[in-house]
């Protein structure tokens, strides 16, 4: 029988935190992407890791059942200073902590920030350390969405009926289409767990960061750490290749995989963090 997942909301710098903790162990701390997403479409994939540690998820402020007014800031400093303040409370500095996406550049400014407090960074598919790398991504993400079966598939639900028919199902194939240019097989953005982004905390993240540049404070840390990309990935791989470089730590290419690969690649995903992270003999 699977453990039961423990679910605390938790107050820190004004906001409520809504947490969820599995497992027993190591504590590992892991950061999801967005900005302004949600934990859950992390799962239920990234459970698999919960044997011999704790996993310890939250939604970051401003996003999933974590929601803000807008009179509250959510600038890459304000995450910062809550994931400091949940580690804190948790006892768990240094801290392993596992981003994924937009919360492997969130581990990463944690890390700068607070470099005695980490103990192992683990970055999956993480986004780029400058705004030039991120320009880049954009402009692919954009052209995949532009691909002329994507375009027609867009085209076909539309005016399929499916929205008056079935409005679950038609808003479950239209998550899927919004997100396949993230996949090497588009196919598989149905087994991708829903999720929804708050565009004003998105916006406010990217923005407050401006035409940032990490490479020489990246540079600078010394904390064990891997880099898990997908070839595929519309994030360029040339990225991660920087940000595994400037760590001085390996850098595992998943073959099948875009930007997902604890889907497109799960069982490389899994057993290459397992045997990272820290965990009970």
């Amino acid at each position: 029988m699977s453990p039961t997942p423990i679910e605390v909301t938790v107050d820190v710098n004004g906001v409520s935190l809504f947490t969820r903790t599995l497992g027993a162990g190591p504590s590992v701390t892991v950061l999801h992407g967005g900005p302004g997403a949600h934990h859950d479409y992390l799962l239920p994939q990234f459970d698999a890791l919960a044997a011999g540690r704790r996993l310890r998820y939250y939604d970051q402020r401003g996003g999933g059942r974590s929601s803000v007014d807008r009179r509250t800031p959510v600038a890459w400093s304000d995450h910062v200073a809550d994931l400091d303040a949940l580690l804190a409370g948790n006892g768990d500095c240094p801290a392993t902590l596992l981003g994924y996406s937009w919360g492997g550049l969130l581990a990463i400014l944690y890390a700068i920030q607070h470099p005695d407090r980490v103990s192992r960074l683990a970055l999956v598919s993480p986004a780029p350390v400058t705004a030039a790398g991120r320009r880049v991504f954009e402009e692919r993400f954009t052209a995949r969405s532009r691909d002329p079966d994507l375009l027609a598939a867009r085209d076909a639900l539309r005016s399929s009926g499916l929205r008056d028919r079935d409005p679950d199902a038609y808003r479950q194939r239209l998550f899927e289409l919004s997100v396949a240019p993230y996949f090497a097989d588009p196919a598989r953005a149905r087994d991708l767990t829903p999720f929804r982004v708050n565009g004003r905390t998105q916006t406010a993240v990217w923005t407050s960061l401006g035409d940032y540049d990490l490479q020489d404070a990246l540079g600078r840390l010394k904390v064990p750490a891997l880099v898990l990309h997908g070839r595929h990935d519309p994030i360029p791989i040339e990225t991660a290749r920087e940000t595994a470089g400037l760590l001085g730590a390996p850098l595992r290419i998943m073959e099948h995989s875009g930007h997902v690969p604890y889907i497109e690649d799960f069982d490389a995903f899994r057993d290459t963090l397992d045997g990272f992270l820290p965990r009970v003999p």
